[in-house]
């Protein structure tokens, strides 16, 4: 009997960039326009096939509130690789992608990182190039997403599996040819 390798991602970014919406398109193929804010964290399983084999991610949606900040450390512990979230119709939201991947770094200092624009299917006030550029600046790779249509979805969960196992990232539109994987597979 082969064992499915299980491996914690981390999924962090501002309150209402759809963190938890984008975990459920994924794991549920569902999408609800209303939401209540994530408590703490909210765990979710799926087995996704790459190109080895089979894994199983562990996807730990983190609450983004401030209040929440102190309980995050914790949480972050043993992620093998972590989704850097914004919502491309508020500018503030990819402004503070530098402190979320400060906080990410002081408990996994290696921690590869995928950066999201989601929110693709709305009215959006940032350029790609903005999103993209960040990614860049971190050697993340950029993808951008929409919940509420699917599209990018299954692109960003494959991204981030691949990164925690460490394994090669698929080249194609939208991802930037400095993307980082981990220097490690599985335990």
């Amino acid at each position: 009997m082969t064992t499915i390798p299980v491996l914690k991602v981390l999924i962090v970014g501002n309150g209402t960039v759809g963190k938890t919406s984008l975990v459920r398109r994924f794991c549920e193929g569902s999408f609800t326009s209303s939401r209540v804010a994530t408590i703490g964290v909210d765990f979710q399983t799926k087995l996704v096939n790459l190109p080895s084999g089979q894994v199983k991610l562990s996807i730990w949606d983190l609450a983004g509130q401030e209040r929440f900040a102190v309980m995050r450390p914790g949480f972050y512990k043993g992620g093998r690789s972590a989704a850097l979230i914004f919502d491309v119709t508020e500018p503030q939201t990819l402004e503070d992608l530098p402190r979320w991947r400060e906080e990410l770094l002081g408990v996994i200092p290696t921690v590869p990182s995928v950066v999201i624009g989601n929110k693709v299917d709305l009215e959006r006030k940032l350029d790609p190039e903005k999103g993209r550029a960040y990614a860049e600046s971190i050697g993340a790779v950029y993808v951008e997403t929409s919940a509420a249509t699917g599209v990018g979805v299954e692109q960003f969960f494959d991204t981030l599996a691949r990164l925690a196992y460490g394994v090669p990232i698929a080249r194609g539109p939208g991802l930037p040819p400095t993307a980082r994987t981990s220097p490690a597979g599985p335990d």
